[in-house]
């Protein structure tokens, strides 16, 4: 079974759930904005996907941080991991946990590739 990490509000989610529903995969739902993300899970996507992927520089609310606290976010793995545990609308949306390893963001043609 699929594991779906994300935020359950959000347009990506959304359409990653559709799409889920459509092509008949079982998932479960971690809702990160409810139910908090931690540490260990976040290393893991930083060791398998890259801070790049994982850290959503797109969204508001890492764009509302100011230059300094960017740079603070941004200056060790370990400031990065304390930062998205208490802001977790900064990680990509979807994170998907397949039994071969991770979809990070709404990609289609890999999603479809799960059937």
């Amino acid at each position: 079974m699929l594991k779906i990490y994300g935020i359950k509000n959000c347009n990506s989610m959304k359409k990653t759930f559709d799409l889920l529903n459509e092509l008949g995969l079982a998932y479960e739902f971690h809702d990160y904005k409810k139910q908090g993300i931690d540490a260990e899970t976040l290393q893991q996507w930083l060791n398998e996907i890259g801070a790049d992927i994982v850290l959503n520089k797109k969204g508001t609310t890492w764009k509302k941080l100011s230059d300094q606290e960017q740079q603070q976010a941004l200056a060790s793995e370990a400031n990065l991991i304390e930062t998205l545990t208490q802001q977790t609308s900064m990680i990509k949306r979807p994170v998907i946990q397949t039994a071969t390893g991770y979809i990070a963001g709404f990609n289609e043609d890999a999603i479809r590739a799960l059937k």
